[in-house]
C-alpha cells in the first residue's frame, strides 16, 4: 500500500510503499476513502505521544472507508461494509468498557498511535464488533471521516461533559476543527456560542458555524497573543454575558487557552478541556484559587464511544448538524506530508480531508 510515514520524531515525512496490513482475529482491514488531517497527528510526529515507538510509523486516526478483510472472530461486519470508527478503539471487556465508557478503555488501541494509521490506502482496526460504526448510504466518506475525532469528541464534550442547555453562553477558545465543531453543536442545541481565536479566517468560519460573538485574541500592537489581550477578552466575555460564560471549552490545548477558558466562566460554571495538553503545555500552572472562589467545575473529554454515535448521526441525518460545512480543504496523499509538517507554522482554517 501507499502511505505517509516517518522514521523519527520530527523527521522527514514521505509517501512510501509499505506492506499491506492483515486483520487481527478480532479486527478488520479497511480501505481508506477519506481521512482527516488532525493536530493530534502533528503531536504524534513531534514525539508527544508515548505510544509511538516503532518506525517507520504511519499517522492518521480520523477515517472512513470500506471493509476489505475480516478476522476469524468478527461477527457483525463483512467485506464491502461502509464504516467509520472512533479514534479510541476499545477492548470491550475492561471495567470502563463494561460501564459504557469505551472512550477511556484500559486497553485501547489508537490507529496512527499504537499502530499504523489511516494516512494510507489500507488500515487495520482492532475489536471491530465493538468499535466499527456502520455508515448510512447517503453519508459521504469525507463527511464520515470528519466525525471520527474532532466532531465526535466535540459532540460528547458539549452534550455529555459540558451538559450544555438552550440559551446558555458557551465560550470556545480555539476555532480549529474541534472549536468549530463545538460551536456548531452548541448552536444546534439552542445555546449561544462565543468564538475566540487569533485567526480572522477562523473567526469567519466560526460565525458561519453559529457563533454569536467573536473575539480576536491578538494584541493590536504586536499582532500576536499576549496576557493583556487575553485578560481583555475574558473581561469582554464577562461583560457581554452578564457575569461570564455558563460553559467554556479549551478546544486548542495550551496553557494560555486553558487559563482563559477557566477565568471566562461565571460562578458555578463548567469548563471542558478538549484540546490535548502536550509538550511544553502538558503540565501548566492553573489558577485553582479561581476554581475555589467561583465554585467552578473542570472536566476532561476524550473522544466518544462507538455505541454513542447514533444520536450524533441522527442529528446529521435530520440536518440539525452539517459537519461537511466545516471541510475547507481536500488533499491527495502526496500533499499530506507537507500539510502535516506545516500545521503548527501555517495552520489552515477549518477541516482538511485526505483522499488516499
Amino acid at each position: 500500500m501507499r502511505a505517509v510515514c516517518y522514521d523519527s520524531f520530527g523527521g522527514p515525512l514521505r509517501v512510501d510503499t509499505l506492506p499491506d496490513p492483515a486483520p487481527p482475529a478480532h479486527g478488520v482491514v479497511v480501505r481508506v476513502h477519506a481521512t482527516g488531517l488532525c493536530r493530534s497527528d502533528w503531536h504524534g510526529w513531534q514525539g508527544h505521544d508515548p505510544d509511538i515507538h516503532v518506525f517507520p510509523h504511519v499517522p492518521g486516526h480520523e477515517l472512513a472507508g470500506t471493509v476489505v478483510a475480516v478476522g476469524a472472530d468478527v461477527r457483525r461486519f463483512t467485506p464491502g461494509d461502509r464504516v467509520t470508527v472512533p479514534f479510541v478503539c476499545a477492548c470491550g471487556t475492561c471495567t470502563p468498557c463494561a460501564r459504557g465508557d469505551a472512550q477511556v478503555c484500559d486497553r485501547q488501541a489508537q490507529p496512527g498511535f499504537t499502530h499504523w494509521g489511516s494516512y494510507a490506502e489500507l488500515v487495520a482496526l482492532h475489536h471491530a464488533d465493538v468499535n466499527l460504526v456502520a455508515l448510512p448510504d447517503d453519508l459521504s466518506f469525507e463527511t464520515a471521516a470528519s466525525l471520527g475525532c474532532r466532531f465526535a469528541t466535540s459532540f460528547r464534550a458539549v452534550v455529555d461533559q459540558g451538559r450544555v442547555q438552550p440559551s446558555q453562553w458557551v465560550a470556545v477558545f480555539g476555532c480549529g476543527g474541534v472549536g468549530l465543531s463545538v460551536i456548531m453543536i452548541a448552536r444546534a442545541l439552542g445555546a449561544r456560542p462565543i468564538a475566540v481565536d487569533v485567526s480572522p479566517a477562523a473567526l469567519v468560519l466560526a460565525q458561519q458555524a453559529g457563533a454569536e460573538l467573536m473575539f480576536d485574541a491578538r494584541d493590536a500592537a504586536t499582532g500576536a497573543p499576549s496576557p493583556s489581550r487575553s485578560r481583555a477578552v475574558r473581561d469582554a466575555i464577562r461583560e457581554h454575558t452578564g457575569g461570564g460564560a455558563d460553559v467554556s471549552l479549551d478546544a486548542l490545548g495550551s496553557a494560555g487557552t486553558a487559563r482563559s477558558a477557566l477565568e471566562a466562566l461565571r460562578k458555578n460554571g463548567r469548563m471542558v478541556q478538549v484540546g490535548l495538553m502536550a509538550g511544553a503545555d502538558a503540565n501548566p500552572p492553573f489558577p485553582l484559587h479561581v476554581l475555589i472562589a467561583r465554585e467552578l467545575e473542570v472536566v476532561g473529554s476524550h473522544g466518544m464511544a462507538a455505541h454513542a454515535y447514533p444520536r450524533m448521526l441522527d442529528m446529521v441525518a435530520s440536518g440539525r448538524l452539517d459537519p461537511a460545512q466545516l471541510i475547507t480543504r481536500r488533499l491527495t496523499l502526496d500533499e499530506a506530508p507537507d500539510a502535516l509538517a506545516t500545521m503548527a507554522t501555517a495552520p489552515y482554517p477549518g477541516v482538511s480531508i485526505i483522499a488516499p
